[in-house]
C-alpha cells in the first residue's frame, strides 16, 4: 500500500497558509515549487489552475486534493496545507477546505499516481484522522501522525 507520508516532507506541510482563492493557493503552490524543488513556478500554478476548471478537487468534508500533471517531474510530489480559515473550494457538498493536499504527478500518469488519490481519499475520510490532524500544532506532529497512518 502506497502512503502518503513516502512523497511529503515537513518542508512540504504548509500551515496558516493566508491566501483569498485557489488562484493564490496554487500562485502559493507555485512559489512553494520553485524555491523548495527547482520546478517553474509558472508550470505549476498553471498545470494546477487547468486541472481545477476541468472540475473541482474538493472531496467535500473540508478536504481538496488539487492534482496536476507535470512533464518536468520525475517523481511525485506532495505538499499538506492547512489555511488560516476554511476557503471557498467548490465542492459537491458546498463546506468549505480546511485541509488541503496538493499532489504533482510526473506525465503520463502512472498507476501509482490513482493509488495515492486512493489512498488520501480513504485517510481524509476517516473522521478519527481529521481530528487529531486537527490537533497537529506543527509540521512535525503532522508528518508524524502521516507516518503511522
Amino acid at each position: 500500500m502506497v502512503k502518503l507520508a513516502e512523497h511529503l516532507s515537513v518542508n512540504d506541510i504548509l500551515l496558516g497558509v493566508d491566501v483569498p482563492n485557489k488562484s493564490g493557493l496554487f500562485e502559493l503552490v507555485g512559489q512553494h515549487m520553485e524555491q523548495t524543488h527547482k520546478l517553474p513556478r509558472h508550470c505549476v500554478t498553471t498545470s494546477l489552475l487547468r486541472r481545477e476548471q476541468a472540475g473541482s478537487t474538493g472531496l467535500g468534508d473540508g478536504v481538496a486534493v488539487p492534482h496536476a500533471r507535470l512533464s518536468e517531474l520525475d517523481t511525485i510530489h506532495a505538499l499538506y496545507l492547512r489555511p488560516r480559515g476554511p476557503m471557498a473550494f467548490n465542492a459537491s457538498d458546498r463546506k468549505p477546505v480546511s485541509d488541503i493536499v496538493v499532489l504533482l504527478v510526473p506525465a503520463p500518469a502512472a498507476p501509482l499516481h490513482l493509488d495515492l488519490l486512493a489512498e488520501i481519499a480513504r485517510l481524509f475520510s476517516d473522521h478519527n484522522f481529521r481530528e487529531e490532524l486537527d490537533q497537529c500544532e506543527n509540521e512535525q506532529e503532522i508528518m508524524n501522525l502521516l507516518d503511522r497512518s
